[in-house]
């Protein structure tokens, strides 16, 4: 009996102790490392804008819809680009449905940018990522959407562009990826111009 009670205390001492490091002090230290040497992507890579509002985050997508805006990929995310619902479509290259929504994706853009039939429409123009919830898309469609934005602004296609390239992120270590342009970095920046010529 008395190995048995030594025995019970040594297994509650040791799930205590367990409890406040596992529980307690490791994620204590990993919140204040965080904080000390990434507060911007700890916090969620948040984006103000003049006022001081949050409009969201450098990490996740937003769904633009309007012709005065650079619009995103696709998502298959619950509704659009839902956070709490991060997912693909999870459609494999001989599904039919994944098919037909590519022909009509590329239908829309072609009608929706001024593009002739004959003209190549970029991947990721048609297609979501994998989490449903990319921010961004690549330089050459935000090119094809140029003129279209350009137009409904009222501003010189070669504004639109500079503010492209300020926006373009540039493959991790120079060789990680591809170059990316933030949608929603590139669309604050096109409010931000119009509303200061």
């Amino acid at each position: 009996m008395k190995t048995f009670f030594s025995e019970l205390r040594a297994s509650i001492v040791g799930t205590l102790v367990l409890a406040v490091v596992c529980c307690g002090l490791y994620p204590l230290a990993v919140f204040g490392l965080g904080q000390l040497l990434f507060r911007d992507k700890a916090n969620g890579s948040l984006i103000f804008d003049q006022q001081g509002n949050v409009r969201g985050s450098r990490l996740l997508g937003q769904n633009f819809t309007g012709e005065k805006y650079f619009h995103p990929r696709p998502s298959s995310a619950g509704n659009g680009y839902d956070a709490a619902n991060s997912s693909g479509s999870n459609l494999g290259p001989t599904s039919q449905k994944l098919n037909d929504a590519i022909k009509a994706n590329i239908e829309t853009y072609r009608k929706e940018n001024g593009l002739k039939e004959s003209e190549a429409v970029p991947a990721d123009a048609v297609t979501g990522s994998g989490s449903g919830l990319d921010p961004h898309i690549s330089p050459s469609n935000a090119r094809l959407q140029t003129a279209r934005v350009a137009k409904a602004r009222g501003v010189p296609v070669e504004k639109v562009l500079a503010l492209i390239r300020s926006n373009t992120q540039e493959p991790d270590l120079g060789f990680l990826g591809d170059p990316g342009v933030n949608v929603l970095t590139l669309n604050l920046a096109l409010d931000f111009t119009s509303m200061n010529p």
